[in-house]
């Protein structure tokens, strides 16, 4: 599929996603939900991509959603603005492929809840992170109230969003909120190196722990464990089970295929 805003490339099992609004510092619009969509769609379907990147042309990773359209949004138009975006968002979230944020830049609203809801997050020294909505008169209304104090803390997510200020990708990388922070010509690099990393293990299996892990979350650690016993027994009937314990056993890797 052709898109009008990402540029899609796919090699050894990895697809870079790049957002490329450049002139807009990569804001969030419509058609850029579409095709975030479209193109989720697209590489769950593909057997040869295992892994997925998503990062952004220019300065900016994604600087926010696009204000011109919020301005003039219509009586009503707001939460159903916001429940496109999350639900867009959550299925990055839900991706049974990991999803890795190369966060090149700015990261603002927006663009800093696209990150929150990738698996992982690898930030550049320039990266800026920050969910400024409120010196809009706004929230962050793509998950960013939800996710963040699940990752960092109420506290610490409490003063990002009450005082819309931005951190840089070190200070990222203090809360938690970045997994790690590189010079901005490492990023890419550093990103497929994770990727490829991940990429070393079976498919199935990593389904499976983002699962426990997303639905974990929200259970108590009684009805988490439940459902970690429940997926880790689900495994038992794959063949990449069986092979990776061959694999140990016999010292060798593994040649996981994903059934």
């Amino acid at each position: 599929m052709t898109y009008e805003l990402l540029l899609l490339d796919i090699s050894d099992r990895i697809a870079t996603v790049t957002i490329n609004r450049p002139d807009k510092l990569n804001a969030l619009n419509d058609t850029m939900m579409r095709e975030l969509s479209a193109v989720l769609d697209e590489l769950a379907a593909d057997k040869k991509v295992g892994a997925i990147i998503i990062t952004g042309a220019g300065r900016a990773f994604v600087a926010g959603a696009d204000i011109s359209r919020l301005a003039v949004a219509a009586t009503g138009e707001l939460e159903k603005f916001a429940r496109i975006g999350q639900g867009v968002f959550r299925r990055i979230e839900l991706s049974s492929k990991p999803v890795i944020a190369a966060v090149n830049g700015f990261a603002l609203g927006g663009g800093c809840e696209l990150a929150l809801a990738c698996h992982v997050r690898i930030a550049s020294t320039l990266a800026k992170f920050g969910l400024p909505e409120v010196k809009l008169g706004l929230i962050p209304g793509y998950g960013g109230t939800q996710r963040l104090p699940r990752l960092i803390g109420r506290g610490p997510a409490l003063q990002m969003i009450l005082t819309g200020d931005t951190i840089d990708g070190t200070e990222a990388a203090r809360l938690g909120l970045a997994n790690a922070v590189v010079e901005p010509d490492a990023l890419l690099g550093a990103a497929r190196a994770m990727a490829a990393t991940m990429l070393k293990n079976a498919p199935i299996a990593m389904a499976r722990a983002i699962e426990a892990v997303d639905v974990g979350l929200d259970a108590t650690l009684e009805d988490g464990l439940r459902l970690e016993a429940r997926l880790f027994g689900s495994l038992e009937t794959t063949g990449d089970m069986r092979e990776g314990t061959k694999a140990f056993l016999e010292k060798r890797p593994a040649d996981f295929r994903g059934v």
